[in-house]
């Protein structure tokens, strides 16, 4: 399985409210309407530990594949990349992180 995590920050200033409703509707269809996924959850940052460097997300996004092939061709889809240009704009300070899950319970 393929794991994407998206840890973030809104720009200083932003509607955190309106980004929420935003991100828990049109985006979170948009994502479930992406081939292969199988999960995909959006959470606020509760607490947050880190060693030796500032871990200050407030965001973090999953969404799972059920192998490296199927997350490729939604992932990196002409449109899938194009809205994802365009709605990196209502992000700060963002990382993408693309694991293989070896082991899950």
């Amino acid at each position: 399985m393929i794991r994407l995590t998206v840890l973030y920050n809104l720009p200083a200033g932003a509607d955190e409210d309106a980004y929420v409703a935003w991100r828990l509707s049109a985006h979170a269809d948009t994502i479930r309407q992406m081939p292969g996924v199988l999960k995909a959850d959006f959470g606020r940052i509760a607490d947050q530990w880190s060693r030796g460097e500032a871990a200050e997300y407030r965001f973090q996004s999953t969404v799972e594949w059920p192998d490296r092939a199927s997350f490729e061709r939604a992932f990196y889809d002409g449109k899938a990349q194009s809205d994802l240009k365009k709605n990196l704009e209502k992000l700060a300070d963002y990382r993408f992180l693309v694991t293989e899950i070896l082991a899950g319970g």
